[in-house]
């Protein structure tokens, strides 16, 4: 028996990898459900209800899917190339400090300092990637390394910040950022709940992305690079120009969660403020194939794990901690999925 590459992956195998990998992610984690002596049906009814069984649990959901979406197409941008760039977290608190820093004493009006504010959370998030890029362009070092060391001097660094400089001394003693000024703030989608206009930001990032990469000369040489980069560069793709290009839209993407989750949820940063958006967003980019159409529903998905698990423990007895487990089984059964759909076995 022997693994055969597919000449091309078939539309309806490219459509069901990502719906079987959750379907047996579901089956695996409905044992552990199980072993806690709770009816896994019961539990995944729970969990459907607290995501979706109110208006404002599916505001909730919707809050919590947005900044998923942009460090899923962070990391889908950067996965396609090959370039591994495992250091989203970093990114988003790097956009997120940035960004309420400058908001705080930012002298200008709404309308012209969210744009701005914006873009410094982008511009911050993709100077933090520039480093690693550069590494392993000139001298070979694994970014896999680099990135996922860079979250935890980026973590420590905010930590630093809020405690000292950026301390907010209205906080009652508790570490948060001077938040950034109240026109700053993104309107609310639905009045008296947390969803706010970064939804639709993120849901117009994932557009402009898709066209990026379907369409244009840079997305052509991306996915040349990620396919084969000997081939690339033979056929005259600049790898150097294209990775670092690639190393920039990623970083500016996962900045901009950061950016977008001050803007519109926190106001300020702490450094609780992330469940880890940036590593979920590399489950939601495997499960939408790299694709970034997919990753919106790929995001929704992993936010509805994670806000109706609270739920579901509340009703069940059921560890919330059973989310990280569906997530976490959800990347390894993908990983199985893009397997056999990019081969086949042959005898």
């Amino acid at each position: 028996m022997r693994l055969e590459r597919r000449p091309n992956v078939p539309v309806h195998l490219a459509i069901a990898a990502p719906l079987a990998a959750v379907a047996v992610a579901l089956i695996l984690a409905g044992g552990l459900i199980a072993a806690a002596g709770v009816n896994p049906l019961t539990a995944y009814v729970e969990m459907l209800r607290g995501a979706l069984g109110s208006r404002l649990s599916i505001t909730e959901m919707l809050t919590r899917a947005t900044p998923l979406i942009l460090t899923g197409l962070a990391a889908a941008v950067a996965f396609r190339a090959r370039l591994w760039n495992i250091g989203g977290e970093g990114q988003f608190f790097i956009g997120a400090l940035v960004t309420a820093w400058i908001g705080h004493s930012l002298g200008l009006p709404g309308l012209l300092g969210i744009p701005v504010l914006l873009v410094v959370g982008m511009l911050a998030g993709a100077a933090l990637l520039v480093g690693p890029a550069y590494l392993r362009l000139r001298f070979g070092v694994d970014e896999v390394v680099t990135t996922l060391l860079l979250n935890f001097i980026v973590i420590l660094f905010v930590g630093l910040m809020i405690e000292g400089p950026l301390r907010d001394p209205l906080a009652f003693g508790w570490p948060s950022s001077v938040p950034v000024d109240s026109d700053f703030r993104l309107p609310d989608l639905i009045r008296g709940t947390r969803l706010h206009v970064g939804l639709l930001l993120a849901i117009a990032a994932a557009g402009i992305v898709w066209l990026i990469l379907a369409r244009t000369v840079f997305g052509a040489e991306t996915r040349a690079a990620g396919l084969n980069a000997t081939a690339a560069a033979f056929a005259g793709v600049s790898l150097p120009r294209t990775l670092m290009g690639v190393a920039l839209l990623s970083g500016a993407l996962a900045g901009l969660a950061g950016s977008v989750e001050v803007l519109g949820v926190t106001a300020g940063v702490t450094t609780t403020m992330s469940p880890g958006f940036g590593y979920a967003g590399i489950v939601v980019a495997m499960l939408a194939a790299l694709h970034p159409a997919g990753v919106i529903a790929a995001a929704v998905f992993v936010a509805t794990v994670f806000v109706g698990a609270d739920a579901m423990s509340r009703a069940t007895g059921v560890p919330s901690f059973i989310a990280d487990v569906i997530v976490a089984l959800c990347l390894l059964t993908m990983l199985v999925a893009l397997l056999f759909t990019t081969y086949r076995v042959r005898r």
